[in-house]
């Protein structure tokens, strides 16, 4: 079960997720928005493995978070291995792919 929840703190709003409530698909990969403001977008994404994004920007700044697996990230012309606890910060318009060597979820926050 996926609990959602909004919490108002204060004067603030919170929002609490217990799971991000995405499947690694058999063969595939699979994306959910599961938090959007007017300053971020959160997307989990599960890749099956051997699944990859081809060499793309973003108009934003943006940070890959790994949750589970272990991707090949190629960010510009350098190449990082991440797994498990990676994080990475990548600038507006650096071109970017990632491929999944395992089947794994990350999360991915664009920051506008």
């Amino acid at each position: 079960m996926i609990l959602s929840a909004t919490i108002d703190v204060m004067t603030d709003t919170a929002t609490f997720l217990s799971d991000f409530g995405i499947e690694i698909p058999n063969e595939g990969t699979l994306s959910k928005v599961v938090f959007k403001n007017d300053r971020i977008r959160v997307v989990a994404f599960g890749f099956d493995e051997g699944q990859e994004l081809t060499e793309h920007t973003a108009a934003v700044p943006a940070i890959v978070q790994v949750v589970s697996g272990r991707f090949k990230l190629t960010l510009g012309s350098e190449s990082v291995e991440a797994g498990p606890g990676s994080w990475t910060h990548m600038p507006a318009h650096l071109a970017h792919s990632l491929l999944a060597r395992e089947p794994g979820v990350l999360l991915l926050t664009l920051l506008k």
